[in-house]
């Protein structure tokens, strides 16, 4: 079950236009600690300005550590790996990709997370990886996503989390735990202060205690759903059970809107996701595709109370092989935010899918999407799709 803490302030933050100030300010500020991790950490305009920061921050002596992903940042230690260090500061590689026809590069377990502790003052979650919302195809510019910031007692399980993760990873490195300087009883203490007041519970996705702890969020959340349901997922592509939990709220009258992208990097769970589109039309649910540009968001909004950002996609890549993270907060007034917020980019880059529009497709165009959700079954047959499709793992 999730652990809810009271007197938190959370504050949303649309797209890296309102991210990367607030993460700057922060980095710029730090005294003592700083943990970041990401999946991608692009040498470009906004990978650099991070990089300078936590580069001036190791050297007023704040103790930096950078924990990547090994494909999504493969190249970080090139491109940033020495201005760390010739300045103390720290990086690590989760799973580092090996050499080529090794049947160790075969690595589907990925970091996914996207998170910043500071000071155990402020923490950072969400969707966002350090990169330029631009920094992609024109087609795709610019993304489009959220992430948080967290200040109060939720802080240090963050923290916790984040120390964690990088004693892990360095052990499977390095062979031996890292001994991390001893900041725990004045970031205890600042951690501690309350900030706000929104009750709010940091979840993770690991394969070992916290298989389930997203899934069951999002399972509880849609169970005793009366009104309303929005959810905004990049990569939508759910088993069975909450499948069946969004059938049962529809069912018993609740307004179940989805948000998901029309414009992909991945295309196979693209038309994967298309060719659940019919019955999940006939079940009531409403279905948009944000046409304006990349929808990068992991977001859900149920009854104007309870919401959720993070970096969790509703896909069984994600569910099975992924490390995440998500911030879940009971605040009618955070859920409100963040409703609205959907509510104008749906307005502004969306249009709803129509049983009328579904029929009117040809074909072979049926066939290439039912070909895709088959071929993601497939694999999955292979990797863990009966865990996936029984929801448990």
């Amino acid at each position: 079950m999730a652990e809810f803490l009271g007197g938190n302030r959370v504050t949303l933050l649309n797209s890296g236009a309102e991210y990367f100030p607030a993460l700057l300010d922060a980095l710029n500020v730090a005294q003592r600690e700083i943990f970041l991790e990401s999946y991608i950490f692009a040498d470009d305009a906004v990978g650099n300005a991070v990089i300078a920061a936590l580069v001036r921050a190791a050297e007023r002596g704040v103790a930096v550590r950078v924990l990547v992903d090994g494909f999504g940042a493969r190249h970080f230690p090139q491109t940033f790996g020495s201005r760390l260090q010739a300045v103390g500061a720290h990086f690590l590689i989760y799973r580092r990709e090996v050499a080529l026809f090794s049947l160790k590069r075969f690595r589907l377990r990925r970091l996914h997370r996207k998170l910043v502790a500071v000071d155990g003052r402020v923490a950072f979650v969400g969707g966002i990886n350090i990169i330029d919302d631009d920094n992609a195809p024109a087609s795709l510019r610019p993304r489009y996503d959220y992430a948080v910031q967290v200040e109060g007692p939720l802080v240090a399980a963050i923290r916790q989390a984040m120390r964690r993760m990088w004693e892990n990873v360095s052990w499977a490195r390095f062979k031996r735990r890292a001994r991390l300087p001893d900041f725990s009883a004045p970031l205890a203490g600042r951690a501690a202060e309350k900030a706000g007041r929104q009750r709010a519970a940091f979840l993770l996705r690991d394969n070992l205690r916290h298989r389930n702890s997203i899934a069951n969020a999002y399972l509880n959340a849609l169970q005793h759903a009366q009104k309303t349901v929005l959810i905004a997922n990049a990569y939508f592509l759910p088993g069975f059970r909450l499948r069946h939990a969004l059938r049962a709220a529809a069912a018993r009258g609740v307004q179940i809107t989805v948000l998901l992208q029309d414009k992909s990097d991945h295309p196979l769970l693209r038309y994967a996701s298309q060719a659940l589109y019919r019955t999940l039309l006939a079940e009531g649910i409403r279905i948009f595709e944000y046409r304006k540009s990349f929808l990068h968001a992991k977001v859900a909004v149920v009854d104007g109370q309870w919401a959720t950002v993070g970096s969790s996609n509703i896909d069984p890549f994600s569910l099975l092989f992924a490390q995440e993270g998500n911030v879940v907060v009971r605040d009618a007034g955070f859920a409100g935010a963040l409703a609205a917020s959907l509510s104008a980019a749906m307005a502004a880059g969306a249009i709803e899918i129509t049983p009328g529009e579904l029929g009117r497709q040809p074909f072979y165009s049926r066939l290439l999407r039912w070909s895709c959700y088959g071929l993601v079954r497939l694999c999955l047959g292979f990797f863990g799709f009966k865990a996936w499709q029984d929801g448990k793992r």
